[in-house]
């Protein structure tokens, strides 16, 4: 079970769409795709993970719907999203069978403990920075928030991986990782890029090299 360092959280732009995004965030060489859809009737939700969960295979990428098990069953997604608000792990595991990927959303050590009891495969830790993309936002991080936290999982042998979320760019990534963790999810920073390309082989790139000094 290989969980990518990049993960890329769909959001619709001012003048696109969800699919419009996620076609031009593969483009630029993403692998691990998160649908995010908060505003649409559940139908059109599928509709969209089932032409998504397609393009993904075709560029070797990964699917991940987000709030949604019955539809990242039936669209054949990798894996499945869950927020603090949304129903528990468990719940959601008695849908979606045994193989597919859980990720879980986290603000505090406790709510990772939560989550790793849960069974949650991988831990969406956040939000780094304010950010527009979420109505209901938990308390800010920043790289303080982080670095305790990171040492509390460290302490606890806590070993699942810890990814970074909200409002993330590039020069942010280094840093991140240093503080222990997985790592990053970005939304603003691919969608809205001058060159989405370049912005993906940055993120990778630091993100690897962070990696190499690990090792």
């Amino acid at each position: 079970m290989m969980i990518d360092k990049l993960h890329y959280i769909s959001q619709r732009p001012e003048n696109g769409t969800h699919l419009a995004a996620i076609k031009a965030a593969l483009d630029a060489g993403c692998k691990w795709i998160q649908l995010r859809v908060k505003d649409q009737p559940h139908e059109l939700i599928l509709d969209d993970a089932i032409i998504i969960n397609e393009l993904c295979a075709r560029c070797e990428a990964k699917l991940i719907v987000n709030d949604h098990p019955e539809i990242a069953l039936k669209a054949g997604a990798y894996g499945l999203h869950l927020g603090l608000q949304d129903m528990s792990i468990a719940q959601a595991r008695q849908i979606v069978g045994p193989q597919m990927i859980i990720g879980g959303t986290a603000n505090t050590f406790e709510h990772i403990q939560q989550r790793v009891a849960e069974g949650a495969d991988y831990i969406g830790l956040g939000p780094f920075r304010f950010t527009k993309t979420k109505q209901k936002l938990s308390p800010i991080l920043g790289i303080a928030g982080y670095e305790g936290i990171m040492k509390q999982v460290k302490k606890a042998g806590i070993t699942i991986p810890v990814i970074a979320i909200g409002s993330i760019l590039p020069d942010d990534v280094s840093v991140l990782m240093q503080a222990g963790l997985y790592g990053v999810a970005v939304s603003g920073a691919i969608t809205y890029a001058a060159q989405p390309a370049e912005t993906v082989a940055q993120l990778y790139s630091h993100l690897n090299a962070a990696q190499l000094i690990e090792d």
